[in-house]
């Protein structure tokens, strides 16, 4: 869909690898910002070449880089640094997630880029924050979500801990970054401070942020919360339960009216009408004769015979989706999260549509990832006004 995006005419610069910085880019590319991307020449983002490959890159950097332009800059170069410096003055916001001090060693440090752009916005985003003990110490994701709490609670009880199978630690990261990048655009020019200022986002922090009541149950009641494999202890029923061809259904009936609604329909109104079980504190001691009396049902019958029967008295039930059922699931096509766009001139691609979904001002998909340093000559020439004689002698240096 065209039309107005609301991040046109902002201008972001990302200095970052992998995933948490770029991600956070991404989705201010999608809604319109314009994202330069900086990486090294050579190789470029290491993303290029992660997980499967085809046509010569792979298939995550055509989605994790929509609508970036890419520049090759050598940051450790003295001409390089200097392109940055000037790129800076005409940037809003420029996202880093490399080791703390890296800019600083760059000479790219905030103090410096903030006196020659005094509106300018710095996202950093580390494993553990840009001060500290363990501010040194490297970051992934994977340590985040472990440090931040997460994978202890992650998985069954007589196992060790697991992890969910996407970096859910960087995406939750660049979703702070994206956050504090706009919180702080608003104070700058709605406001009308014109303050820019540094937004610091650390892994394990945006994961500690999610654990909801778990650090105030620890404190006051000394309760850990533990791995609890696909029920959640003090909230009943809410579980996974089998069914008779294979397939697992997840089921949420733990609201007072929908828990009696599920009751009634499983054939067990002596638990709907069981006074005990009438909230969930009551229905939270007997958890188990719960998941046990629903599985009683579940299990002699067909998934979608149980899907319908429960969609049919309101109770929120659900599939556990592979990319196969999400690819052919009506309402994925329906709200257009599921859009096909060119790969090139012969073929298209499956693309993941753009969220949120704005009436006025939505994202949308422009173009893939770009090749490594596509736009270099691009936007040297039109934010810097570089001439093409100066361009080469760049290139030639190693500078770009």
């Amino acid at each position: 869909m065209k039309g107005e995006k609301p991040l046109s005419g902002l201008k972001v610069l990302e200095m970052g690898q992998l995933i948490a910085g770029p991600f956070t880019t991404r989705v201010l590319a999608e809604f319109g910002a314009e994202v330069i991307k900086v990486e090294p020449p050579g190789k470029g983002d290491p993303i290029r070449e992660w997980r499967h490959i085809y046509e010569g890159s792979s298939l995550w950097w055509r989605i994790q880089s929509r609508n970036k332009k890419s520049i090759t800059i050598n940051l450790k170069s003295e001409e390089g640094q200097q392109i940055i410096q000037e790129l800076v003055k005409t940037c809003d916001v420029v996202v880093e997630n490399f080791k703390p001090g890296t800019l600083e060693k760059w000479n790219l440090g905030y103090d410096r880029l903030s006196k020659i752009n005094p509106r300018l916005i710095l996202v950093r985003v580390s494993g553990y924050g840009q001060d500290g003990p363990y501010k040194e110490k490297p970051g992934f994701g994977s340590i985040g979500e472990s440090m931040g709490g997460l994978r202890y609670i992650t998985g069954y009880p007589d196992r060790p801990p697991t992890r969910v199978g996407i970096s859910l630690g960087d995406s939750l990261a660049a979703m702070y970054s994206i956050i504090g990048a706009l919180m702080a655009l608003y104070h700058r020019d709605v406001n009308g401070t014109g303050e820019g200022q540094v937004i610091d986002v650390a892994l394990y922090e945006a994961v500690f942020s999610l654990m909801e009541g778990s650090l105030l149950e620890y404190d006051k009641l000394g309760v850990m919360r533990e791995r609890t494999g696909s029920s959640l202890p003090g909230v009943a029923p809410t579980n996974t339960y089998p069914c008779a061809d294979g397939k697992y259904i997840v089921i949420g009936g733990n609201r007072d009216s929908i828990f009696k609604r599920l009751m009634i329909v499983i054939g067990r109104e002596d638990l709907a009408n069981n006074p005990e079980l009438a909230t969930n504190s009551g229905r939270a001691k007997q958890a188990d004769v719960l998941d046990e009396a629903i599985t009683q049902w579940t299990k002699n019958l067909p998934f979608e015979k149980v899907l319908a029967t429960l969609d049919a008295v309101r109770v929120p039930a659900g599939g556990i989706y592979s990319m196969e059922d999400i690819v052919n699931d009506p309402h994925y096509q329906a709200r257009e999260m599921i859009q096909s766009f060119p790969l090139n001139e012969k073929e298209e691609i499956k693309i993941p549509g753009i969220i949120p979904k704005m009436s006025k001002t939505p994202g949308e998909t422009e173009w893939l990832g770009p090749a490594l340093g596509e736009h270099t000559d691009e936007v040297l020439l039109n934010w810097l006004d570089y001439d093409s004689d100066r361009i080469e002698s760049l290139r030639a240096k190693g500078a770009i």
